[in-house]
């Protein structure tokens, strides 16, 4: 046999043994066998370097080191899910669904396993990106470190399409987790806290080779791309598994919220029996066109809903009430507590939201309270055991004064929080704000971090963000562990931001309630800082989605103070004037010619609903060419709406609601026709 047959004859073995090892848990070969076969394919593989394979089980072992991980965008964005807690939510979330879509509706159920999740890229077969979700629209580049997680197949086999990604989660099985542990312990270091938070970890370590040491798994749950060969969620898990992924095999295909509770009351029982940890059950709408026409709302598919196991409870005492200023100067009560141990981390803190919700709990310093660590992040309060209260007892008293600045607090009317006023002398609102420009979701400017702006504020060298772009080296330098390098590279990171396009700016600015989607919407139809600066209440309130509280914040935001209203805080630049400095020194602060370019009204005022599959044009594609050329894209059909696209399977009710309401019914070619015109 020749050495090149040979060696891909090796490969191909040790990856069919791999596969039936991690994947099928039905090893076919000895450990010892299994060894002497790799140290053969690795001794061939450096004799004859001319074979490289990139695809080779040999780089199992890892050895590639990576500095810094780069941030990368996402093909298809990595939305989170809306979360359930009882049968009502779910009942609720599947008349909404009916509402939408024609046709019988049935449901994948899938176990929510808790690890990192991640978007694995395939090309003509082999892995080319393995990527974190981040925040959902860029994440970190971490392919090296994923090749060495034996349950990822490097290359795979059958029908596969020659473009796809596919989701899924990094987790660390307990028993992996329980032998790192052991290891640990006995070199006299800390244990680890928890399963998920070390697999995470894991996959931002450095040396690839110590990430193949970690007895990591990839568990794959979704398939992503476009014209993909399935039809139902159900049947993409059946392909990827063919295809050499790792799926768990206990999904199942419920017919009726009824079914998926019996689903759900099955594993909240039984989930103590696997080998990962899982935090509830993923419910997803089984047929692919039917999820399509759901489409997604700003954060999540609604075509999909993750009930959440009972939350995990524990009590402890509350030992100190402070108080964080945001911002936007809203201040937020927080409960500090006798650190306690809750679903794998030491919780020592936990939010109390408002003043309502002190008064409401009646929450007291020295009381036991319960913790609880549900669909949040951050662990809340829900309760007191007045049993325990203690016989001093006082109520608590909220504070009248910022925290930070000393200034008398406000609460407007219809305002849960209360708000720091003085919004230019307010050390912690001045840091906050230039941290949310900065931010990854905002100007993302590299070699600038959270700290840094603290400092840079303290030190005096900026009090607002348009203060960074006056930065020199020469007035870094000088800051405490601040190298020439450190410094260099701030300066560009500020001076790249701007190329950040409008959108972005508009958000960074942090005009509250003006999140990233609110942003978007401002910027499309305004289309520059200048005429948004221009529009009335009516104006604004016009946008879609836009409504009166976010219309009276953007012109709040941009309106002139009185000196009445400020005669007794520091004086500062206006928000006006900040702006006008952002212009001066080259941010993007209208759309593009280039993004205008491809714009027009044609469809201004007109509103859409898609429906079917199309031929032409994808559906995602369709509802782009809608709103870049002036309309509005709607998943419902109403009285307002201008137009129904239908494509082949339109639903036989949208179809009869639409004529009812005599809504004109346009084809794929009417639409097309329509803004070619």
């Amino acid at each position: 046999m020749k050495i090149e047959e040979q060696i891909t004859a090796l490969r191909d073995e040790l990856r069919q043994h791999n596969y039936n090892y991690y994947v099928l848990d039905n090893a076919s070969i000895s450990d010892y066998d299994f060894d002497i076969k790799l140290k053969e394919l690795q001794a061939l593989e450096k004799a004859h370097p001319e074979f490289y394979d990139a695809d080779s089980p040999s780089l199992r072992v890892g050895g590639e080191v990576t500095k810094n991980f780069k941030t990368v965008p996402h093909t298809f964005r990595m939305y989170s899910l809306d979360n359930s807690y009882s049968k009502e939510d779910l009942e609720d979330w599947e008349v909404r669904v009916k509402k939408m879509v024609d046709g019988e509706v049935t449901y994948a159920c899938e176990l929510k396993y808790d690890g990192a999740s991640m978007s694995l890229t395939y090309e003509n077969g082999s892995l080319v990106r393995a990527v974190t979700r981040g925040d959902g629209y860029r994440g970190d580049n971490v392919t090296a470190n994923v090749k060495t997680i034996n349950s990822v197949p490097l290359k795979l086999k059958g029908d596969y399409p020659e473009l796809f990604e596919i989701r899924g989660e990094i987790v660390l099985p307990f028993d992996g987790f329980n032998a790192m542990n052991e290891e640990r312990i006995e070199a006299g270091e800390e244990p680890y806290r928890n399963p998920r938070n070390t697999a995470s970890g894991s996959l931002k370590l450095q040396d690839s080779s110590e990430v193949a040491r970690r007895p990591l798994d990839c568990l794959l749950y979704s398939l992503v791309g476009n014209k993909l060969p399935v039809k139902t969620q159900m049947e993409s898990l059946k392909k990827a598994s063919e295809w050499g992924f790792k799926v768990p095999p206990v999904a199942k295909l419920a017919s009726s919220i009824d079914e998926v509770l019996s689903f759900i009351n099955y594993w909240d029982v039984h989930r103590h029996d696997l080998p990962y940890e899982t935090d509830g059950v993923v419910v997803k709408v089984n047929n692919l066109q039917q999820q399509e026409e759901l489409g997604y709302t700003s954060k999540a598919p609604r075509w999909a809903m993750a009930y959440k196991f009972k939350a995990e409870q524990v009590s402890t005492v509350l030992e100190e009430i402070t108080y964080q200023v945001g911002r936007t100067g809203a201040i937020t009560p927080v409960a500090n507590l006798q650190p306690v141990e809750l679903a794998g981390t030491t919780v020592k803190r936990a939010s109390l939201h408002n003043a309502d919700q002190i008064e409401k709990l009646d929450i007291r310093v020295g009381d036991t309270v319960f913790v609880e660590k549900g669909g949040e992040i951050i662990p809340k309060i829900i309760g007191v055991n007045l049993e325990l209260r203690p016989t001093d007892s006082q109520p608590t008293e909220y504070i009248s004064h910022c925290p930070d600045c000393g200034t008398e607090l406000v609460r407007n009317e219809g305002d849960a929080k209360h708000f720091c006023p003085n919004e230019e002398g307010c050390p912690t609102q001045i840091i906050g704000r230039i941290q949310h420009f900065i931010s990854r979701k905002a100007m993302d400017i590299e070699g600038l971090g959270g700290e840094t702006v603290a400092l840079l504020v303290n030190e005096g060298l900026i009090k607002n963000y348009a203060d960074l772009y006056t930065l020199s080296v020469a007035d870094i330098l000088p800051l405490e562990r601040m190298a020439q390098k450190s410094a260099e590279n701030l300066v560009d990171g500020v001076l790249k931001s701007k190329e950040i396009v409008f959108e972005r700016v508009l958000f960074a600015l942090g005009i509250r309630f003006v999140g990233e989607t609110v942003a978007k919407k401002l910027a499309k139809h305004f289309k520059s800082i200048d005429a948004l600066m221009a529009a009335s209440f009516e104006q604004l309130i016009a946008v879609d989605e836009i409504g009166d509280r976010i219309a009276e914040s953007v012109l709040d935001f941009f309106k002139i103070p009185t000196q009445d209203l400020f005669s007794e805080m520091p004086q500062g630049e206006t928000h006006r004037e900040v702006i006008e400095r952002l212009r001066s020194y080259g941010l993007q602060l209208a759309i593009s010619e280039e993004e205008l370019a491809g714009q027009t009204d044609t469809l201004n005022g007109a509103t859409f609903v898609v429906s079917g599959v199309f031929t032409k044009v994808t559906r995602t594609e369709l509802k782009k060419l809608i709103e870049t050329n002036g309309g509005k894209v709607s998943s419902s059909i109403s009285k307002k709406t201008s137009y129904v696209v239908a494509g082949d399977n339109m639903g036989p009710s949208k179809r009869t609601k639409a004529e009812d309401l005599e809504v004109s019914i346009i084809s794929e070619d009417d639409f097309l026709a329509m803004i070619d015109k």
